[in-house]
């Protein structure tokens, strides 16, 4: 991704690789990560526990753990024409950066908000920390932001948080989280531990603020139905690297890598039998040393001696479409068999 930048995008992540330093070795958590996200449009991570989507959004923030080290890549950030890279912003900057340009919310809305202090304090106290020192201006603001997410603002403002359900501190915490008015949003599993009517209820606010305010979100998740509904781009990675990136409709309908197609099988649908419903075997590899080649290749049902030996790039007949594999054909030809036996049923 060596090309200039386009107006339209926001954020670019270019060659990432980062590793965790343990005492047992080096974790080599992603490997040459590279994606475009544009103005106004929702990616979704997905994968499986441990492959590397939390440690990307982390980077993008640069709040990785300690042990943490970034061996080569940018995340460059672009507004108003302005690009600076992440990576190289001084304290002073990155904060700033935080929250005003690129908000995180994180994973469990339980921890995320301070008990002993009402949700009127937590907004204030945001806000001033980025120079907005109008309380009557962050007041207005808030309520805004909280009648936008459904709640009842004047209420929600003067509570405390454990005067609020799990839904209502999520929905407090996407308002919060773009209060500055950020460009990108990131979203750690925005439906975790709540009930099926309240994560339709979080889908719904989600949609609808990214329609008002305009800005990008990535998302991770597990649940491929949320994917599936939010996503406008979808990147599926397996042991710290994208292994297959498109448009959601591609990647749901037409998978190119066995992957995305495991992950994909494994879900049930409502319209056909259970028979269909298989898990990918096997475990994630060890990534202290991982194993040569395509890291899937010990998982994968398609495998050749290429697939062990050599590491394959990502690449596609459509220019938005990519994925790192060698036997796609072989692929294919699975999912019409698969798809010639649900027509038979």
């Amino acid at each position: 991704m060596s090309q200039p930048m386009n107006d339209d995008v926001v954020l670019r992540v270019d060659d990432l690789s980062i590793v965790y330093q343990t005492k047992r070795g080096n974790v080599q958590a992603t490997t040459n990560i590279s994606f475009d996200l544009k103005r106004g449009q929702a990616m979704a991570l997905i994968g499986e526990s441990g492959s590397g989507k939390t440690t990307v959004s982390l980077s993008l923030i640069r709040k990785l753990p300690k042990n943490a080290l970034i061996t080569q890549g940018q995340v460059l950030y672009q507004r108003d024409g302005n690009v600076r890279d992440v990576l190289k912003l001084s304290k002073r900057e990155l904060r700033e950066f935080r929250w005003k340009d690129c908000a995180m919310v994180f994973q469990g809305s339980q921890n995320a908000f301070n008990p002993v202090l009402k949700i009127r304090t937590q907004f204030e106290d945001t806000a001033r920390a980025h120079g907005w020192t109008d309380k009557n201006a962050v007041r207005e603001r808030a309520l805004e932001l909280l009648r936008l997410v459904r709640l009842d603002p004047e209420r929600v403002y003067e509570a405390y948080p454990h005067e609020l359900s799990g839904g209502m501190k999520q929905r407090t915490l996407l308002a919060l989280g773009v209060l500055l008015n950020p460009q990108v949003v990131i979203l750690d599993e925005p439906t975790t531990a709540l009930d099926i009517l309240t994560q339709r209820a979080i889908i719904d606010v989600l949609n609808e603020m990214q329609q008002r305010l305009n800005f990008s979100i990535i998302f991770i998740s597990h649940d491929l139905s949320l994917a599936a509904e939010m996503a406008d781009v979808v990147a599926t990675v397996y042991a710290g690297e994208i292994v297959e990136i498109g448009p959601v409709n591609d990647m749901f309908y037409d998978p190119q890598h066995p992957y995305t197609h495991g992950l994909l099988t494994s879900v049930p649908k409502l319209d056909h039998e259970q028979d269909f419903v298989s898990s990918i075997a096997g475990a994630p590899p060890n990534l202290i040393s991982p194993p040569s080649g395509c890291k899937f290749h010990p998982r994968c049902p398609y495998a050749t001696d290429k697939c062990s030996e050599d590491d394959p790039t990502l690449t596609g007949e459509k220019p938005d479409h990519l994925a790192a594999c060698w036997n796609k054909d072989a692929l294919l030809e699975a999912r019409e068999e698969i798809a010639r036996k649900e027509l038979a049923q």
